[in-house]
């Protein structure tokens, strides 16, 4: 759908996302959220902050959950042309991950980093 199509201009959206993948609706929502976002072909940027790191780690087991396992969906963001993808450099490191235990290619940002990115964005969400 092209921006005529849309009516309006293509705004830059941060979805920070903060919250453990399961045990609370938000890691799943925030999802469905940037789907829809970039199915209207927003600028859809994704920050995984504090517990948030927890989404996008590999081999997730969540049968103490009533949840359906969803972080396999990460890998299909890029279909949807959402590659622009961001961890917490202090957030890994405090929860002792590294960028090989994730199951998608993210950027490191330093906290400072994330902050310029956030003042370079239209709409920040955060989850």
């Amino acid at each position: 759908m092209s921006e005529e199509m849309m009516g309006g201009e293509v705004k830059k959206f941060l979805y920070m996302n903060r919250k453990a993948p399961y045990g609370t609706v938000y890691a799943l929502e925030s999802l469905e959220v940037v789907l829809i976002g970039a199915a209207f072909e927003q600028d859809v940027t994704l920050v995984f902050l504090d517990d948030g790191v927890y989404q996008l780690i590999k081999g997730q087991d969540n049968s103490d959950s009533e949840m359906k396992n969803f972080s396999p969906t990460y890998r299909a963001l890029e279909m949807y042309d959402v590659e622009k993808l961001y961890v917490g450099k202090e957030a890994l490191e405090m929860r002792g991950l590294t960028e090989e235990d994730l199951l998608v290619d993210v950027e490191v940002k330093t906290a400072d980093e994330i902050r310029d990115l956030m003042e370079e964005m239209d709409v920040v969400l955060s989850f």
